[in-house]
């Protein structure tokens, strides 16, 4: 299933290959008009600031980890896919 495909980036290292924005790919949107797009949350500043985070197409982005940042939640069974979960706990930082 192509959905799936796409969904195995979340988690992942990521670099879009034209602005070389890099970060972790936290959400993923699939839109009405057929457009794929990714989050990239690009981690804290020298000051431990939040860096904004930006959507991108996704088949502008390159994989650059061989693993996640963190596990992956279930979206097909249980309680996140039943809508009975909330969001897992989210990391303090990432530095990228």
């Amino acid at each position: 299933m192509n959905v799936r495909k796409h969904m195995e980036i979340l988690g992942m290292e990521v670099c879009d290959r034209i602005t070389k924005f890099k970060g972790v790919a936290t959400s993923i949107g699939f839109d009405l008009y057929g457009c794929i797009q990714v989050v990239i949350a690009p981690g804290i500043d020298k000051d431990g600031k939040i860096k904004d985070s930006a959507w991108f197409d996704i088949n502008r982005l390159e994989v650059t980890s061989k693993k996640r940042v963190m596990e992956m939640p279930d979206f097909d069974f249980g309680p996140v896919a039943e809508a009975k979960k909330g969001p897992a706990e989210k990391p303090a930082f990432y530095k990228a």
